[in-house]
């Protein structure tokens, strides 16, 4: 899977508002924002991105994911220091 699959496949099943992904072989870094992060603990937010990607870990595709969660608001504030991967 492409990383721009990995990016349709997110923001089609999780309903982000936006998702970058950067691979690296089988290591992926994830940036997602939605404001569904917005009452949601730390941990949730991980489960929440990681759920849907379980299969494509079980079956060696993905060996390492990082997970970053914005609300909308958050990311407007954010990248406006640090541009998406």
């Amino acid at each position: 899977m492409t990383t721009a699959e990995l990016e349709t496949f997110l923001k089609d099943t999780l309903s982000l508002a936006e998702v970058h992904v950067k691979s690296d072989g089988s290591h992926f870094n994830i940036i997602a924002v939605s404001d569904v992060f917005a009452d949601m603990s730390r941990v949730k937010k991980q489960q929440f991105v990681y759920a849907p990607l379980n299969d494509k870990i079980a079956d060696g595709s993905m060996h390492a994911v990082s997970i970053k969660t914005f609300t909308e608001e958050q990311w407007r504030k954010e990248k406006m220091f640090n541009m998406p991967m």
